[in-house]
């Protein structure tokens, strides 16, 4: 398939970062989900039971946030027995709980993108902090700093990534 301009910069990273990079903007939806359900102001005007379903969502995102948790541990050399300490689960347990979710991020390393039914628009397997790291270093960088998540700091996601041993000499992270 031919590149993308993506290519280049996630040459960059390291699966660990970029791994690093899919839980920190998972977390950001959790986070935001849950600011959505702090407020009282507008409890009026949604309908009866849509605290629970804003609450439910909560849980998924929180739950997708885990898997991702979980494959940013593996990559970064967590063992199982490790996991499932933290999960309350055995190894054995824990590796077969987030298979699927491995397995779906190890295949998207293969295959980045594939294209649609047309052949001529490219779908990315990998998540979107993944498969465009420039773009979700900027984003989720700016996200923390307008949170104050590390004070002042204007690279609280960024700086603390893992660059692959091909890309030590020159740091793309540190344009942004």
């Amino acid at each position: 398939m031919k590149q993308t301009p993506y290519d280049d910069h996630r040459a960059t990273c390291s699966r660990q970062s970029l791994a690093r990079l899919v839980l920190s903007d998972h977390a950001t939806d959790v986070a935001d989900s849950a600011a959505g359900l702090v407020g009282t102001r507008n409890d009026a005007d949604t309908g009866l039971g849509g605290r629970v379903g804003q609450a439910q969502q909560l849980m998924e995102l929180a739950e997708r946030a885990l898997a991702s948790a979980v494959i940013y541990e593996v990559e970064r050399g967590s063992s199982w027995a490790q996991i499932g300490d933290h999960l309350g689960l055995g190894a054995d347990e824990a590796r077969e709980r987030y298979k699927l979710a491995l397995q779906a991020w190890n295949t998207a390393f293969e295959e980045p993108y594939r294209l649609d039914e047309t052949g001529r628009k490219r779908i990315p397997q990998l998540p979107t902090a993944a498969y465009d790291p420039a773009w979700a270093c900027t984003r989720l960088d700016q996200w923390a700093f307008l949170r104050r998540i590390g004070i002042n700091d204007h690279q609280a996601v960024s700086a603390g990534l893992i660059m692959s041993s091909a890309a030590e000499e020159a740091d793309p992270v540190a344009e942004h």
